[in-house]
């Protein structure tokens, strides 16, 4: 039997850096507390109040949901991506 004390620890697949905070949550983690199917106005009383993480900034998730025609989601991914079609994918905006 191998002893695990005596293993390197690995380093991190991404070097996080020191800098501002950023604001809000990835929209996969508001994804993940919730379980699917689910329509969108049970995703805005469940979580409409949870501040997301967009290229522009944050944001609550009813107002990104107001934009997107979508009104039922099969699955987690679905969800992701009106969501991210609705607000932009890339960097997300630092405060400074």
């Amino acid at each position: 039997m191998a002893d695990d004390e005596s293993e390197e620890p690995e380093e991190p697949a991404v070097e996080l850096s020191e800098g501002p905070a950023v604001e809000g949550a990835p929209v996969a983690r508001v994804a993940s507390r919730l379980t699917w199917p689910q329509e969108k106005s049970r995703i805005v009383e469940k979580e409409g109040d949870a501040t997301v993480r967009t290229p522009d900034g944050p944001c609550e998730l009813a107002d990104v949901l107001e934009a997107v025609d979508v009104t039922y989601f099969d699955r987690r991914q679905t969800f992701v991506s009106a969501v991210e079609d609705a607000v932009g994918r890339g960097p997300v905006e630092t405060a400074e």
